[in-house]
């Protein structure tokens, strides 16, 4: 089976580990492949993916919505979301999925992080802010605030959250007892500027859970602080993993158990450990 990456620069990617694993863990016959399209090439690139027998790609970055017009069809969730990251190309068409959607969902049920019911707080308005709020909405949580410096330049992500009921503010309006849930969709903190964090530790004292997208390092300032305040704290490694393994049971047509998505979230932190 032959699958990929397509993406405008893709030198760092994790995906073709990730993969490969998924592969020697089920006993799948497959290559995945890193393919850089230069922009304006989606349309022309996913036609000549189909005619060379590809099963299917994931999609990132600028590419997770230019892509949308060029499918046959977009399920829901992507549609609300307004990104793709994962196309089925089938006899019957091209399709897309949302899989950082699915990934950070089971990324909350593997920690025991329920949301139902609560207020969430979700610092950024980039395209996985918008997967993760789609996902707290449906998994019910009673509030979701999305905080930006950027809120005045933010008109389409306006548009989403208003289509969720999402609240917007500035850092300047978050209060120290902002939430339940914390959710950090920004890069601040991420390797090799693992200084920083988003919110001073007195704004984060507060939570009970805290989430950190970012994966390097393990323990973000964030999650530090968090931790240090008695909250259950996630990072992003599972996520990672757990989004990939939705796309390949969108390519193999089955369930994945979710003891492939710990053996391989394990593996990529020790490694991270080392460097």
């Amino acid at each position: 089976m032959k699958l990929g990456l397509i993406g405008e620069r893709l030198g760092h990617s994790q995906s073709p580990a990730i993969h490969k694993r998924i592969f020697e863990l089920l006993g799948i016959d497959g290559q995945y492949d890193l393919i850089e399209v230069e922009r304006g090439g989606v349309e022309k690139a996913l036609e000549e993916l189909k005619q060379q027998g590809y099963a299917g790609v994931n999609v990132t970055i600028p590419y997770k919505r230019d892509v949308m017009p060029w499918l046959d069809d977009v399920a829901g969730e992507a549609q609300v979301i307004g990104a793709v990251n994962t196309i089925h190309m089938t006899s019957w068409g091209n399709f897309g999925y949302n899989t950082d959607y699915y990934g950070f969902g089971r990324s909350l049920d593997h920690a025991g992080v329920a949301v139902e019911g609560k207020s969430c707080v979700v610092l950024g308005t980039g395209g996985a802010a918008r997967a993760i709020l789609k996902c707290l909405a449906d998994k019910k949580a009673a509030k979701l605030t999305v905080v930006s410096r950027k809120i005045t330049e933010a008109a389409d992500f306006k548009a989403f959250a208003d289509s969720l009921h999402i609240g917007m503010i500035g850092y300047d309006e978050l209060s120290d007892d902002g939430g339940d849930v914390l959710v950090n969709c920004t890069p601040v903190g991420m390797y090799p500027d693992i200084g920083g964090a988003p919110l001073p530790e007195r704004s984060v004292s507060h939570y009970e859970a805290v989430v950190d997208i970012i994966y390097n390092p393990k323990k973000t300032k964030l999650l530090e602080y968090g931790e240090r305040n008695g909250a259950k704290i996630v990072n992003g490694m599972y996520m990672l993993v757990a989004q990939a393994v939705g796309a390949e049971e969108i390519w193999q047509g089955r369930a994945i158990d979710s003891a492939v998505i710990e053996a391989i979230a394990a593996e990529m932190e020790r490694q991270y450990e080392r460097r």
